[in-house]
């Protein structure tokens, strides 16, 4: 006869083993919105809490992310942010892919520290297409300022913008990155009001050993010395570059770069412009203040700048530099044109407005003037219901979705960017 309370004892331990088992077989809660953190696994950014919890852990700043949501960031105030990244010792060098997505509301105020931004010191990491939107930093005092990145070293920056908002601080200030080393920034551009006391630009404080390519500023730059509408200092390779918003300063201002190169660092500018009024008091030029180095193929608007002279760079007047020959002549890459290369970097609506990147001209803008409007509607207009467009010119870029005919889906895209780039 069995015993029945040795029977629920056993029982008992079955059931006690099953649950411990069971604990134990459970998968781990997720990190952040999820992921390993690994480069086919990155770790997954949905929110606010997400974003500011990357700055928590040390451990995890050589990892991969990807943000997977617009996020605002206006719950932080004051220092609350955590910044991701700190220092040489403790720098982010992971990826964060900005998967075409925006931050906005970035709020970082603060007396006496450096390397001040989203990510404030990256070494040797990346972080690709991503928007800052709105973004306010504010310091009395200290060194490398930029709403992206407060320092970055042996790092790349690309397809990554800033779009509004304001920076301000003392020493290398920048709206996107305040200090560059040894890096590569491309296809990046900023529309922040940038403030500071020395090393002042519009996308980069300073730039050193590394490039700089395919950026703009269109934000107006204040500060004291070595002042800039695109960078305070260039002591690296800048080409393919422009700057439009308003430069002011007291010594070493340029439209472009306040100073390029000097006895320890190079300092390359090649085609380049500055379409920015400009206003100094010593060591002022349209496109550069102060230049030791070399400046080569690129211009400034002798008019809109109110200076007509510059160390460095050709001026032009307004209707030279919105005359495409005068780039095409200095070997500038358009597009239509084949004998200054294939990449057709540049574009221009000619007679009203200076040169643009080609990734700056929103689909749908077939015909100038900028900006997708009624005179676009009419050339999308011509070609409707073609079903034979060719795939070398898609019915003169009519075909949007790139599928052989001119039709509603193509319609679709067209409104979707209506009034884009005005």
């Amino acid at each position: 006869m069995v015993n029945s309370s040795e029977t629920f004892g056993k029982l008992t331990i079955t059931l006690l083993l099953l649950l411990v088992i069971s604990f134990f077989a459970l998968p781990a809660e997720a990190k952040y919105g999820g992921g390993t953190g690994e480069p086919n696994n990155p770790y997954l950014i949905f929110n606010a809490d997400h974003m500011n919890t990357i700055g928590i852990d040390p451990n995890d700043w050589d990892k991969h992310f990807l943000l997977c949501a617009d996020i605002d960031l206006s719950a932080f105030t004051g220092t609350e942010f955590n910044i991701i990244g700190t220092s040489l010792n403790d720098p982010f060098s992971g990826v964060f892919d900005g998967n075409g997505l925006t931050i906005s509301n970035f709020t970082y105020t603060s007396t006496g520290k450096s390397c001040i931004g989203l990510f404030g010191y990256v070494s040797q990491g990346q972080i690709k297409d991503l928007g800052l939107i709105d973004p306010n930093l504010d310091s009395a005092s200290g060194e490398y300022f930029g709403s992206l990145v407060g320092q970055i070293r042996f790092g790349i920056i690309t397809g990554c913008y800033v779009e509004g908002g304001s920076v301000s601080g003392d020493d290398t200030v920048g709206g996107l990155c305040g200090r560059s080393w040894i890096s590569t920034i491309n296809n990046c551009y900023s529309t922040a009001i940038v403030s500071g006391d020395w090393l002042v630009g519009g996308i980069m404080g300073s730039i050193s050993y590394g490039s700089m390519t395919n950026c703009y500023s269109s934000g107006d730059v204040s500060g004291g010395n070595f002042v800039g509408g695109l960078a305070g200092g260039n002591f690296g390779k800048t080409s393919d570059c422009y700057a439009t918003g308003s430069v002011s300063g007291d010594d070493t201002v340029g439209g472009l770069v306040g100073g390029n190169g000097n006895l320890i660092f190079e300092g390359t500018i090649t085609n380049c412009y500055s379409a920015a009024p400009v206003i100094g008091t010593t060591n002022v030029g349209g496109l550069v203040g102060h230049n030791l180095v070399t400046v080569s193929t690129s211009f400034w608007d002798t008019q809109t700048s109110g200076q007509t002279t510059s160390d460095g760079g050709t001026g032009k007047t307004t209707a030279e530099m919105q005359a495409e020959s005068t780039f095409t002549d200095a070997s500038w890459d358009f597009v239509g044109e084949t004998v200054n290369g294939p990449n057709d970097i540049w574009d221009i609506c000619e007679g009203t407005n200076y040169p643009k990147f080609v990734w700056q001209i929103p689909t749908g803008d077939f015909v100038c003037p900028d900006g997708v409007n009624s005179f676009d509607y009419s050339f999308f207009a011509e070609q409707w219901a073609e079903e034979n467009c060719a795939a070398s010119n898609d019915c003169d870029g009519r075909d949007l979705d790139l599928l052989g005919s001119v039709d509603i889906r193509d319609l679709r895209i067209f409104a979707d960017n209506w009034l884009a780039g005005l």
